[in-house]
């Protein structure tokens, strides 16, 4: 074997192990490429058709997948009945003070950590409140219940 066949063995290998490893697509298409340049290195092709082979291969496997990679990344969101709560009014079981990280709301008969979406105020237990948003396990609520 020629230096160059264990150039283009190595690419090839490295692309690969560097694939499984990392979780976004970042060099399959090397790995075709590189195998074509290996093959075309073991019947003593010149270095340029190697080169030429590698650059070629590796760009149509890119383009022949894309539309593939395009569906794997853009998964859809999956809904959870979460988001049932936006909007809906709660229940202040516990005061709600952002600057000591404490409060929680009853809301659909389910108890959440709470903050106010105004970090200033402090919002007493046994008020009523919109839920405006969710960020991880906590809602972000506002007053301004209308009754």
């Amino acid at each position: 074997m020629e230096v160059w066949d264990y150039i283009w063995l190595g690419i090839t290998v490295v692309a690969a192990i560097v694939e499984a490893a990392v979780p976004a697509l970042v060099s399959v298409w090397f790995v075709p490429g590189g195998l074509a340049a290996l093959v075309a290195s073991l019947f003593g092709a010149p270095l340029w058709l190697q080169v030429a082979l590698f650059l070629v291969v590796s760009g149509a496997a890119l383009i022949l997948t894309r539309p593939l990679v395009k569906r794997i990344q853009s998964r859809k969101t999956i809904s959870t009945n979460a988001d049932m709560v936006l909007g809906k009014t709660a229940l202040v079981t516990e005061e709600i003070n952002n600057l000591l990280g404490a409060g929680r709301v009853t809301v659909l008969g389910n108890s959440w950590s709470a903050r106010s979406a105004d970090p200033e105020s402090v919002i007493p237990s046994g008020e009523k409140v919109i839920v405006e948003k969710i960020e991880g396990v906590k809602l972000i609520v506002h007053q301004g219940y209308q009754s």
